[in-house]
């Protein structure tokens, strides 16, 4: 039997379908090529300082980036782009102008000197890895998604300035590509000993863990979609995730941190090496921390500034974030250390130097996010929705002909959209839209009103020839639903995603267009790879926390009328609680009831096991790893009430 399973967020490159592919991509169209010749009359090309930037302090890459695990499988693999991104190549017709400008600063890679003691390696994987330079080692700055590239990253810089040991990893923030690669510099051995300090913001650990589990199976399939790690690597296909080129697909791993960071000002120093911190919480992440180097004057802006618009809310999924507050913490970081910082770095991109230039691009850093803020909530006031006010915003020309605020990774529309869904939620007020009918319900109904599928079609595809690929999905959703054995209305939809995904400045939005269209042309993928909720994760889990997870996994059909009390010792822990199953609902509590139905005792450590599926329940009691009392056949109709979720779940069709 067994307590929990926590599905994985699958982002592997090998990949099986259900069927073989209907159709292959199709080239862009006349309008696609228009709207993209459009882009490039429409945005300063002939500004190459990004490109000096990204080069800058270069000191060597190896010839191949092709990482593999100790299988023999490739988790990351740069190589797949080369044969189709370089400097010297023009956009291809199939790619946004401005997209293209951005994976081919992202294609800059290697190992590169910020200043002094400060080094970056530039796409191992989505993220960069920082190495700073102390008297004896390296402290780590985000350790990337997989162990195997920080593991990489690291031998390739020992191999070209010299063997270092990590003394500390810090992690900027609660997001897995900032601290998912940790296990490949240093064990949990490392970290109790004191070996090898790790230093996180407050909070950072439930922060990290409750993403990848309360919700991790629905935010992991929207991921696929978002960062398109299923796409085959062409013109075509992927090109970019607008942070970096996408998703390594190690198996993520979590040191805990051994020192948390509580407030702006606090100072840590690390072999030889000051830092000083700056808290903002609420902004791209609920736990994050900028760091200020004084004896470098240098300032790490962890994901607070790239090189891009940033998401008020992922396409994935996540809690709708601050930008009122995201505004404010990057104004204080301009109070704080503007006139002082000589260069900024972050997580992602590449850095940018002297005051003169950085404070500047701080403000319209800060200025992307209170704009959209400010105007947001001004036309909400005026009584639009969040879809007209995403049809409505613009930006001023310093901030639309801004490289650094250009939408690679978020989108003024979505996140529009965003601040309106933080202050109004999803009712968009229209009595009509209270109770709607579901998608495949309103479908059915659409198709019968427009005259069937077969009419439907043909207008569609007189709309399609027009270039109207906004409208032709939006109807075409509605035939899919209302007929998902329609091969005609899926090449449609399929067709105009496509062209939808061709046009997209966003990497994230094009993912999700080709995504949408590879899916209704091959079917749903079958399997994958990197996992979120990893044994590390797991390991990390307070009891609180697996309650918590089991709770939202309750059938209700199957609790309804049902009054269960578990008690729970965890030896280990010297924890004790009561799970409650009543009207329908789970609850723990630590304050135990006198006469549980049943009444088990195990360490913590028992527990890992059996969600890790190490072994199971019932092999459990009989090698006494867990003593039990009461009613065993009442526990196991508490287990069948838990549901196990299909992460494989249709999107982009009913």
């Amino acid at each position: 039997m067994k307590l929990l399973h926590l599905s994985a967020a699958m982002l592997s490159l090998a990949v099986s379908f259900d069927t073989v592919a209907a159709t292959q991509p199709k080239p862009a169209t006349d309008h696609t090529k228009q709207a993209n010749n459009a882009v490039l009359e429409a945005l300063p090309f002939s500004d190459k300082q990004d490109f000096e930037n990204a080069k800058r302090g270069f000191i060597a890459k190896p010839d191949v980036v092709t990482i593999k695990d100790a299988k023999g499988n490739v988790v990351w693999d740069l190589e797949q782009y080369k044969t189709y991104i370089s400097e010297e190549k023009s956009a291809p017709d199939t790619v946004n102008p401005s997209l293209w400008r951005n994976s081919q600063l992202v294609m800059q890679h290697g190992l590169f000197e910020v200043r002094e003691n400060i080094y970056q390696i530039r796409s191992f994987d989505l993220s960069n890895i920082t190495f700073i330079k102390g008297k004896t080692g390296w402290i780590v700055f985000d350790p990337l998604i997989s162990p195997e590239t920080a593991k990489a990253a690291l031998d390739f810089i020992n191999q070209q300035l010299g063997p270092r040991p990590v003394v500390a990893i810090v992690y900027s923030h609660s997001h897995i590509d900032h601290y998912g690669g940790a296990t490949g510099l240093a064990t949990a051995d490392d970290v109790a000993s004191g070996k090898v300090q790790v230093i996180a913001p407050e909070h950072f650990t439930e922060h990290a863990v409750s993403e990848n589990v309360i919700a991790g199976n629905a935010m992991g399939r929207r991921a696929v979609y978002m960062y398109g790690a299923l796409l085959p690597r062409n013109a075509k296909g992927g090109v970019n995730g607008g942070l970096g080129m996408t998703v390594s697909t190690g198996l993520a791993g979590l040191l805990v941190p051994s020192k948390e960071i509580t407030k702006t000002g606090e100072s840590v120093t690390v072999d030889g090496v000051e830092m000083v911190f700056q808290m903002t919480p609420g902004t791209e992440a609920p736990a994050e921390m900028n760091t200020w180097f004084p004896q470098f004057k240098a300032l790490w802006m962890a994901e607070n500034t790239t090189n891009t618009m940033h998401n008020i809310l992922t396409l994935r999924g996540a809690q709708v974030r601050d930008a009122l507050i995201w505004s404010s913490f990057l104004d204080e970081t301009i109070n704080l250390w503007g006139d002082k910082v000589e260069v900024k770095f972050q997580s992602h991109h590449w850095p940018l130097w002297e005051s003169k230039n950085i404070v500047p691009y701080f403000k319209k850093q800060r200025d992307i996010y209170k704009f959209t803020h400010d105007q947001s909530v001004r036309l909400m006031n005026q009584g639009y929705t969040g879809e007209e006010i995403s049809e409505m915003i613009k930006l001023p020309a310093e901030l639309e002909q801004n490289w650094a605020t250009r939408g690679y990774y978020g989108t003024l529309r979505h996140n529009s959209r965003a601040v309106y869904q933080r202050y109004m939620g999803w009712y968009d007020g229209n009595p009509a839209n209270l109770n709607n009918l579901p998608p495949e319900q309103v479908a059915k109904k659409y198709m019968e009103y427009m005259g069937g599928e077969k009419a439907v079609i043909a207008k569609a595809r007189d709309s399609f020839t027009k270039g109207e690929y906004r409208w032709v999905a939006e109807v075409m959703k509605h035939a899919v639903f209302a007929n998902v054995n329609s091969t005609e209305a899926k090449e449609l939809l399929a067709d105009s995603l496509e062209q939808l995904g061709y046009q997209a400045e966003s990497g994230p939005w094009r993912s999700v267009y080709l995504q949408g269209a590879y899916e209704l042309r091959n079917g749903i993928p079958s399997a994958g790879g990197t996992q979120t909720a990893t044994p590390d994760t797991i390991r990390a889990m307070t009891p609180e926390m697996l309650f918590d997870y089991l709770a939202v996994r309750l059938d209700p059909a199957k609790a309804e009328g049902k009054n269960i009390d578990i008690n729970i010792d965890f030896t280990d822990l010297k924890q004790n609680f009561t799970l409650t199953v009543e009207n329908a609902v789970l609850h723990h509590s630590k304050n135990q009831v006198k006469d549980p139905d049943v009444a088990l005792v195990m360490s913590m450590k028992t527990m890992n096991r059996i969600q890790l599926k190490e072994m199971s329940f019932d092999d459990a009691i009989k090698n006494g790893d867990i003593k039990m009392a009461g009613d065993k056949a009442l526990f196991s109709s508490f287990l069948a009430m838990l549901d196990d979720y299909n992460f494989w779940f249709n999107v982009v069709m009913p």
